[in-house]
């Protein structure tokens, strides 16, 4: 069993609140728009961390991280990237690789707004963290926590951090 943290669109920011639910995770995943690379480099001192690049994010974290990045965790096949849209609404830049195979699981960041749906047609779980930075529209931050045990995802927590 692994335990996930799950954030997205922190823009920079990176704050004691965070840190204290990274160090409750085995894993922590950012599903992009990082902003300074001390962000992620903070949380890769304390936790594995998989992440991917944002729009926003420069030639740096472009770098260090994927666009798209794939991999098993258990017997789960996951599917992050930054701007991937939701079921019936997916980007045309992951639309393809969705539907000619889709994982079990797909996150997404960048509309800061947490969604969390079952994709009946493709069979996979939506998943979409909110932001957890200070910057944008925005009202909430938000996270989410999740466990990984074999191909079961469950025990699915929203983190509300607080208003920004």
């Amino acid at each position: 069993m692994i335990k996930i943290l799950l954030l997205s669109d922190t823009h920079s920011h990176i704050d004691d609140t965070i840190l204290k639910y990274v160090n409750q995770a085995d894993e922590v995943w950012h599903a992009g728009d990082i902003g300074n690379l001390v962000v992620t480099d903070t949380i890769k001192k304390l936790k594995p961390l998989r992440a991917v690049y944002g729009n926003i994010d420069d030639d740096k974290a472009r770098m260090e991280y994927p666009l798209n990045n794939r991999f098993m965790c258990e017997g789960v096949d996951v599917l992050i990237t930054h701007i991937g849209g939701y079921p019936g609404k997916y980007n045309q830049a992951i639309r393809e690789e969705l539907h000619l195979n889709p994982p079990k699981l797909f996150i997404c960041g960048h509309s800061h707004i947490l969604k969390v749906m079952f994709d009946k047609k493709l069979n996979l779980l939506h998943m979409n963290p909110g932001a957890a930075g200070i910057s944008g529209f925005h009202q909430v931050r938000t996270m989410l926590r999740f466990e990984i045990e074999g191909d079961k995802i469950q025990k699915l927590e929203v983190i509300e951090i607080g208003k920004k």
